[in-house]
C-alpha cells in the first residue's frame, strides 16, 4: 500500500477508484467533505444513500459515485471528538471499515480526508496518527489496496499526517516517491 499525502480538492482526484466520505450517521448531504462529495455525485447518491441509512459509529458503506468520475464512494462514519464517548476507538474502526468494505467492493486506490477534524473537531495531529497508524497496521491484511491517498486542505493538515507516517518504524516505506 502506498500512502500519498497531498493538499487538494477530493472530488478532484479522477485516478483513484474510490472517494472516502467522512459521513453523518444518515449519510446525507452535510458540509465540508460530505457536502462536496454529495454535490459532485448529484442527487442521486443522496437518494441511493437513504436505503444504507443510519449507519452506526465506526461503520462504513459502499455506494456508487454517479456523477462522480471515481466508481465508488465509501461512507465511513466516525465520532464527534466532543459528543461521543471513545471517538478514537471509532475514528480507528472507520478506518478499518474503510479497508474491509473497500476490499469487498474490490477497490485498489482511494483518496480519504482528514476523517473527523471538520465537524466532529478532532484535533488533526491526533486524526493523522489514528488514520495513518491504523493503515500502516492494516496494510498486510489487504495487500489488493494498491493506494491511499490522503486529501487535506492546508499545508499544516499535510505536515502533521507527513510528520506521524515518517516516525512510524515503517512508514517511510508506505511514504509515496512523490512525498519524499
Amino acid at each position: 500500500m502506498r500512502i500519498e499525502i497531498v493538499i487538494g480538492n477530493i472530488v478532484q482526484q479522477p485516478d483513484v477508484d474510490a472517494l472516502v466520505n467522512s459521513a453523518n450517521a444518515n449519510l446525507r448531504f452535510g458540509s465540508g467533505v460530505a457536502g462536496a462529495i454529495h454535490t459532485a455525485a448529484g442527487p442521486e447518491l443522496e437518494q441511493y444513500c437513504r436505503r444504507h441509512s443510519p449507519i452506526a459509529l465506526g461503520e462504513a458503506v459502499v455506494t456508487p459515485g454517479f456523477e462522480l468520475p471515481n466508481p465508488y464512494v465509501i461512507h465511513a462514519r466516525a465520532a464527534s471528538f466532543i459528543n461521543d464517548d471513545h471517538p478514537e476507538k471509532y475514528l480507528d474502526l472507520a478506518v478499518a471499515q474503510t479497508l474491509r468494505v473497500a476490499k469487498d467492493a474490490g477497490i485498489k486506490s482511494m483518496a480519504m480526508p482528514a476523517m473527523g477534524t471538520g465537524v466532529f473537531k478532532f484535533p488533526p495531529k491526533l486524526s493523522a496518527e489514528i488514520i495513518i497508524n491504523g493503515l500502516l497496521s492494516r496494510s498486510e491484511n489487504h495487500p489488493e489496496i494498491h493506494l491511499v491517498r490522503i486529501c487535506v486542505g492546508t499545508q499544516e493538515m499535510k505536515a502533521a499526517f507527513t510528520s506521524i507516517l515518517k516516525s512510524s518504524p515503517k512508514g517511510n516505506s508506505f511514504l509515496s516517491k512523490v512525498e519524499t
